[in-house]
């Protein structure tokens, strides 16, 4: 698969040493693990090939891939989330864990916790002073991908669509070609955004390398207020 391919893909991710599934887009398989959620939806993942948001062992992967060929393979921690780092477990005291989260109620061993913008786990509390690993959750364990492309954007405008989407949660943009320049209508709620003044700059770029495209305008509409008369 070309690098800037944009991809939709199914996968299971498994823990290698004792076959437990981490994560699934396919609910059949969620449902086999009894590890099913009603609250989420189960859909394929869409990523663009190359753009380096997956571990380096999938992106590596990828590349040779082709769309309706199903692959299994493992990822070593190094080309994964790397190898557990003892210098990432550290010992706080009691009260600056308890100062940094929101209710104190819904500390408990294993429980996510946020310290200095710094994520972990709190491994242990007692005596005043707690400990936090600040490794990722899935440092040190070789990963199994099961996987397969099952969908690869061709049309430009879909394009251009599903990085919208990917970039800024939203499809209700409205999509104009002039041969190889760009105009969008973006939805009135995107002018009051405070995010989207940085995010449009790293946009163009990615619709640049992505899709080809030459002018990129973004355009904006908004439409008078209605006023109720009064009776």
């Amino acid at each position: 698969m070309d690098n800037g391919s944009i991809v939709h893909i199914d996968y299971d991710l498994y823990n290698a040493s004792n076959d437990k599934l981490i994560e699934t887009t396919r609910e059949e398989v969620a449902k086999e693990h009894d590890s099913h959620d009603e609250n989420r939806e189960y859909s394929p993942m869409i990523t663009t090939v190359g753009d380096g948001r997956l571990i380096p062992g999938f992106e590596a992967h990828l590349t040779e891939a082709e769309s309706g060929k199903d692959y299994e393979f493992d990822i070593e921690p190094e080309e994964a989330y790397g190898d557990r780092d003892q210098n990432k477990i550290e010992t706080i005291s009691q009260n600056v864990l308890l100062r940094s989260v929101r209710d104190p109620n819904t500390l408990g061993i294993g429980a996510p916790v946020e310290i200095g913008g710094r994520n972990g786990i709190l491994q242990f509390m007692s005596a005043g002073r707690a400990r936090i690993d600040y490794n990722h959750p899935l440092a040190g364990v070789t990963l199994r991908y099961s996987y397969q492309i099952v969908k690869v954007v061709e049309d430009r405008e879909e394009k251009v669509q599903t990085l919208m989407k990917m970039n800024t949660g939203r499809d209700d943009f409205e999509i104009e070609f002039d041969g190889d320049d760009l105009t969008m209508t973006l939805p009135e709620e995107m002018a009051y955004d405070q995010n989207w003044a940085f995010t449009k700059f790293s946009l163009v770029t990615t619709l640049r390398e992505n899709v080809g495209v030459a002018k990129v305008v973004f355009r904006e509409v908004h439409e008078p207020r209605k006023i109720d008369e009064e009776e």
